[in-house]
C-alpha cells in the first residue's frame, strides 16, 4: 500500500467565553497516582473505520472534512486537556498536563490506495499496513504530546480515523467518551447545520482533580516506582519518554477474533460441569473471553511447560472509590490485578488449563471488592515486576464496557474499531458490532505463531 500526507493541521478549541483560559493564563493539571505509572507505556492506538462509497476526493474534502474539523474544534471546549502538553518542571514534585492559549491538536490528513475492506475486516492483516494510519504522538525528555489524530481517505471506499492518546492523560474510558462526544458533535451539526451545540451529561468530562485524595503518599511512591523503571532502561528519571517499543517484525499480522453470545455461553456451561463449585464463580463474558484466548496463547507458544507464566487486567474504579468519582472523571481510574508468581505454561496448556483460568479470573474480579486504594502502587510494581521475569505475560486492552461501536459521526457506525497498541501476549477486547453479549478479541503476533493460535481458537470451539 501507499499512503500519501495532504497536509498537517491545527484544530483549536473553538472560541468560548466560559473557557478557563484567556491571553493571560494557562491551565494546568498536576498529574496523580492513577496516571503516573502509564508514563512508561507508549501511547494507545485505536483506528476507527467508516464505510462510505461516496468518499470521493472531491466530496470528502468538500463536505466531511470541513464537519470533522469544525465539530472537533467545537467539542475541544470541553476537552482542552488534550490540547496540551505533559511538562515537568524542575521545580515542580510531578508532571503537569499544560495547556496553554492557541494549544492545538494536530491532525494529519492522508489518502491511501490500500483495500479498505482488507484492514477493516477480521481476518488477517499486515501490522504495518495498520500502523500507518496512525499518527505519531511527540514526545520527548521534556515534553509529550496529549493527543494526535489521523483521519485517512480511502476513495470510493471510507476513511479512518487514527487515534493517539497519551496514556499518562486518558484510560480507555476517558479516550472513547472524547470520541464519541466529537462524533456527536459532528453528527448534531450535521443534521440541524448550526453550531450551537450541547453535549449531555454522559459525554461532558469533569476535569475536577480534586477529587482524587492522595492522604497516604502514594504520588510519591509511584514517582519512586517510574524513576527506577526509567533508570533500569538507561531512561532519564525525569524524562518524560516512554520505555522504547517492541518492535513490529514484517511478519506481523492483526487478527480479530470473535466469540458469539452462544459460544460465550456454551464455554460457560463448560466450567459449570467441571469446576466445583461453580455457583462461586464469577462468570461474566470478560473472565469467559479471557480465560479461552489465554489458555490459546499458552498453548501455541509451546515450549518448556514447566516456565512461569503471568496475566494481569485492569479495571476500571471509579465508581469503586470512597466517595465515587463521577462517570465522566477526565483522566485515569485503573487499578491492576493479576496471577503472576505461582503458575507455570503447564498449568493451562492442560486438558483443565481453561478452567482453571477461569477459576483465577473470577477470583481476582471478586476480589476487586475489598482491594484497598492505598496499595495501588504495590501492584503496579509487581506488574512491572513480573513483566520482566515472566517467559509469557498476557494483559488486556480495552473493554467491551467502552462501547467503541457507539461513534457515529453522521454516517453510520464504524463497520471496524481496532486497538492497534497491541503486540505478542497483549489482546484487545470490545463488544461485538452486531450481536449483542457477544466479544471481539484483537491480537497481533507473528503469523506462524497466529496462525496456530487462530486454529486453536476455532477447534476449542468445535470440540
Amino acid at each position: 500500500m501507499t499512503i500519501h500526507i495532504v497536509e498537517v493541521s491545527q484544530v483549536t478549541p473553538a472560541p468560548n467565553s466560559d473557557s478557563v483560559l484567556n491571553s493571560a493564563n494557562s491551565l494546568a493539571i498536576p498529574l496523580n497516582f492513577f496516571d503516573l505509572p502509564w508514563l512508561v507505556f507508549q501511547p494507545a492506538k485505536r483506528v476507527f473505520f467508516y464505510r462510505l462509497i461516496e468518499s470521493t476526493r472531491e466530496h470528502f474534502h468538500s463536505f466531511i472534512l470541513p464537519k470533522l474539523k469544525l465539530s472537533l474544534s467545537l467539542v475541544l471546549r470541553d476537552y482542552l486537556p488534550l490540547c496540551g502538553r505533559i511538562t515537568w518542571e524542575l521545580n515542580e514534585p510531578k508532571p503537569s498536563i499544560v495547556v496553554s492559549q492557541n494549544d492545538a491538536i494536530l491532525v494529519t490528513i492522508a489518502e491511501t490506495d490500500a483495500d479498505f475492506s482488507l484492514l477493516s475486516g477480521y481476518g488477517q492483516r499486515p501490522a504495518s499496513e495498520l500502523h500507518t494510519l496512525i499518527p505519531e504522538v511527540l514526545v520527548s525528555d521534556d515534553s509529550a504530546t496529549v493527543l494526535s489524530l489521523q483521519i485517512t481517505l480511502f476513495p470510493d471506499q471510507g476513511f479512518s480515523i487514527g487515534v493517539a492518546a497519551h496514556h499518562g492523560v486518558s484510560d480507555g474510558k476517558t479516550s472513547t467518551m472524547f470520541i464519541k462526544a466529537w462524533a456527536h458533535v459532528c453528527k448534531q451539526h450535521l443534521e440541524e447545520n448550526n453550531v450551537i451545540f450541547s453535549l449531555p451529561e454522559t459525554l461532558t468530562p469533569s476535569l475536577d482533580r480534586s477529587l482524587i485524595k492522595d492522604t497516604t503518599g502514594l504520588d510519591e511512591q509511584m514517582l519512586k516506582i517510574v524513576r527506577s523503571l526509567k533508570q533500569g532502561k538507561l531512561i532519564g528519571s525525569r524524562s518524560l519518554s516512554p520505555i522504547p517499543a517492541w518492535e513490529l517484525g514484517d511478519d506481523f499480522f492483526f487478527s480479530t477474533l470473535v466469540l458469539s453470545r452462544g459460544d460465550v455461553e456454551r464455554l460457560r456451561e463448560r466450567v459449570k460441569t467441571t469446576s466445583s463449585p461453580p455457583s462461586q464463580l464469577h462468570l461474566s463474558t470478560f473472565v469467559i473471553a479471557y480465560a479461552y484466548v489465554w489458555t490459546c496463547l499458552v498453548k501455541a507458544r509451546e515450549g518448556n511447560m514447566e516456565r512461569p507464566v503471568s496475566f494481569l487486567f485492569v479495571a476500571d474504579v471509579r465508581e469503586r472509590l470512597d466517595p465515587p468519582l463521577p462517570p465522566t472523571y477526565f483522566g485515569n481510574c485503573m487499578f491492576p490485578a493479576g496471577s503472576y508468581d505461582s503458575k507455570t505454561a503447564g498449568d493451562f496448556a492442560g486438558e483443565g488449563g481453561f478452567v482453571t483460568a477461569v477459576e483465577i479470573l473470577s477470583g481476582l474480579v471478586k476480589g476487586f471488592s475489598s482491594r484497598k486504594i492505598e496499595t495501588i502502587a504495590e501492584e503496579y510494581k509487581m506488574v512491572f515486576d513480573y513483566a520482566e521475569v515472566s517467559s509469557q505475560f498476557g494483559a488486556v486492552a480495552g473493554s467491551t464496557r467502552l462501547c467503541v461501536y457507539e461513534s457515529d459521526f453522521g454516517w453510520g457506525r464504524p463497520v471496524k474499531v481496532d486497538a492497534v497498541s497491541i503486540d505478542g501476549n497483549k489482546i484487545s477486547m470490545a463488544e461485538r458490532r452486531d450481536e449483542s453479549g457477544g466479544i471481539e478479541i484483537g491480537m497481533c503476533m507473528n503469523k506462524a505463531e497466529l496462525d496456530i493460535v487462530l486454529a486453536l481458537f476455532k477447534n476449542g470451539l468445535q470440540n
